[in-house]
């Protein structure tokens, strides 16, 4: 059961990669669109811009899961490498479960915002005016999928399936 579990958000946590990689790309693309639309046919960019800002800030939340499972985020493990055994399986399980906390309250405003802004038909104060509640869904999606990534190391910390930090020279893995 906990393997199907962690096999599953794994999964997930790979497709939010590959859907945060594909809206850098496409984020790349209306640049270079926008660039040739202002300085080559001389028109006006309405939507661009904010389409953009929109769709990067997207893909670092969505793609954020990703990032936590293949543990390219910054780790600070100084103190880590200092501490013995039990101390950094503890210190890994306190960062860990604080992490979790962070990401489900995210999560949560980030759905009552999207929520408010979906019910009460939100609209951008631009020329666009794109309806708020699609670059909103960014926030619960992404923090709830890094929330799932979360508890999946968590319960790997627990079972012993994952070393908390790189072990000391010397110390088995």
């Amino acid at each position: 059961m906990l393997k199907k579990f962690n096999y599953t958000v794994a999964t997930l946590s790979r497709m939010t990669g590959w859907v945060a990689a594909a809206m850098i790309v496409l984020s790349v693309l209306v640049v270079c669109e926008m660039v040739f639309v202002r300085y080559v046919l001389r028109g006006s960019v309405v939507w661009q811009t904010e389409f953009v800002t929109y769709l990067l800030i997207a893909a670092t939340i969505v793609g954020s899961p990703f990032v936590l499972l293949t543990k390219g985020h910054v780790n600070v493990d100084l103190l880590g490498q200092y501490l013995g055994p039990r101390a950094r399986y503890l210190v890994a399980i306190v960062a860990t479960v604080i992490a979790l906390g962070f990401c489900l309250i995210a999560a949560w405003s980030g759905y009552t915002e999207w929520h408010e802004a979906w019910s009460n038909d939100w609209l951008s104060d631009t020329v666009w005016a794109v309806r708020l509640w699609i670059p909103y869904a960014a926030m619960p999606i992404g923090f709830g999928l890094l929330s799932l990534q979360y508890v999946a190391d968590l319960l790997a910390l627990i079972t012993g399936q994952e070393m908390p930090f790189a072990p000391k020279e010397g110390e088995p893995v």
